[in-house]
């Protein structure tokens, strides 16, 4: 069993907010370029860098000396909140990048500002704002918190998050005058036209679904239609029409540029012929590198180039003799199977250097529908045995999972099956077992994860049969 130390703090309170916090940290009350500076001298040490804070911008506050280091605490706070620093203090990988522009303020806030609308739903802002003007209506935060609810943005009542996010873009000249939208800026900003912008905003949710389905499952492909789309509707619960599926999906999004279809073969005993889909450029830069990029922010450095490889280069690495490149294999061959079903990366918490590079475990959770956390450990081993499940089954309340995954290279044993049952059984939890063949069959096609959980399922289901 792994250490304590090793084990992540994962009780996450409730997201009070799907919009960054940036109280105090606003281009009206702070430097960039100066708390920028303070963070790479004082990095590590958050108490400095607050008495620095406090110091420069709130000495002369007409208030208590606690109150006025509470502001010093925002303004931190709101710079962790838009990724420019951990919680030490310490400047991230996107902070440095800002650090490096600091005495060039143009391009200082143009690239905070292009972060803001790719990674901050910023984005969503700008055309929650440009929706409520051609409606004919005025701009405010209560409004605002109305019609960016009905995008699934959260932000809380009486909270200013959306005019802060303003006052950042304003200073890279994407809005001007308040809340209007400098649309040229916009796009150079983002580095796509107000066309493409609108192809992606205007999309159907099916369409939405398949495609960020096809951006999850990577590589040139190409992948058949009706294999994206099975996945796509156990991922996104989404139900499409198969008979419609080329005229209401697919020539919609050729015709927006995300995709290129050819005619497939025929399905063995069936007598259609799903199109082969391939991703486009243009899809690989909006959607399927934004989507890298926000995962490779929560995972070390070494690990990153390991996500963008397919899952046969991955499995490829697992047999290495380097046990050090084995253990990242297996942590990137996790994050595969789990962002096939979108799941949201939590932690790591034992990697496979630990292990000689026998085995990971990482925590995965999802809000939809209901929570769920999914505590997933993948082996390189001959065969999982009743110890390495019921190790797993023991860390289950200190890490409050619902679902535990082993996937292994190798076997699964009679005796860690047979254990699996009686824990499904006797609990709520439930087991999904995978095997070296199933990995086989995922890396030759994504979409059979969908099969390969569908089996576990209908497995825990009779198992747990309630007797009425």
């Amino acid at each position: 069993m792994a250490n304590q130390k090793n084990n992540p703090s994962i009780s996450p309170k409730k997201q009070a907010s799907d919009l960054p916090f940036g109280s105090e940290f606003s281009p009206s009350q702070i430097e960039l370029p100066v708390v920028l500076e303070f963070a790479n001298s004082m990095g590590g040490d958050w108490k400095a860098f607050e008495v620095a804070v406090k110091r420069k911008y709130f000495a002369r506050n007409a208030t208590s000396e606690y109150n006025r280091g509470k502001l010093a605490n925002n303004t931190k706070l709101g710079m962790i909140a838009y990724g420019l620093i951990d919680r030490d203090a310490r400047l991230t990988e996107f902070g440095r990048k800002l650090y490096a522009l600091r005495d060039e303020p143009d391009k200082l806030h143009a690239e905070l500002a292009r972060h803001i609308l790719l990674n901050l739903h910023g984005m969503t802002l700008v055309q929650c704002v440009q929706d409520i003007q051609t409606a004919g209506e005025s701009v405010d935060l209560v409004k605002l918190r109305q019609w960016l609810e009905e995008r699934g943005i959260h932000f809380p009542r009486g909270g200013k998050h959306p005019s802060m996010m303003r006052l950042w873009l304003e200073k890279a000249a994407v809005f001007s005058s308040g809340w209007n939208v400098n649309t040229p800026r916009l796009r150079e900003v983002v580095g796509a036209s107000t066309e493409e912008i609108e192809s992606l905003a205007g999309l159907t949710a099916e369409q939405r679904a398949f495609l960020k389905t096809l951006a999850n499952m990577a590589g040139e492909g190409p992948f058949q239609s009706n294999e994206v789309e099975k996945l796509a509707t156990a991922t996104y619960g989404v139900r499409f029409n198969e008979k419609m599926l080329p005229k209401q999906v697919l020539y919609p999004l050729e015709k927006a540029g995300f995709v290129t279809l050819a005619r497939g073969t025929k399905t063995a005993g069936r007598g259609a012929k799903p199109f082969l889909v391939r991703p486009t450029e243009k899809l690989q830069k909006e959607i399927l590198t934004p989507l890298l990029e926000q995962l490779e922010k929560q995972t070390t450095t070494d690990l990153r180039p390991l996500l963008r490889k397919s899952m046969n280069e991955i499995l490829a690495d697992i047999k290495s003799a380097d046990t050090h490149k084995r253990g990242l294999a297996l942590e990137a061959l996790a994050f595969k199977l789990m962002r096939l079903l979108d799941m949201d990366y939590v932690a790591t918490r034992l990697r496979g250097l630990a292990t000689g590079g026998a085995e990971v475990d990482l925590i995965f959770q999802s809000a939809r529908l209901v929570f769920s956390r999914w505590q997933v450990q993948c082996k390189n081993t001959s065969r999982v045995s009743l110890d390495d499940v019921a190790k797993e089954v023991g860390l289950t309340h200190l890490l409050k999972s619902n679902v535990i995954v082993v996937a292994s290279t190798g076997d699964i044993g009679a005796s860690a099956r047979g254990y699996s049952n009686r824990v499904m059984g006797d609990t709520n939890l439930c087991l999904v077992l995978v095997n070296g063949e199933d990995l086989l069959a995922i890396e030759k096609n994504p979409a059979a994860i969908v099969d390969v959980f569908n089996r576990e399922a209908v497995h825990a289901m009779r198992l747990k049969t309630l007797e009425l």
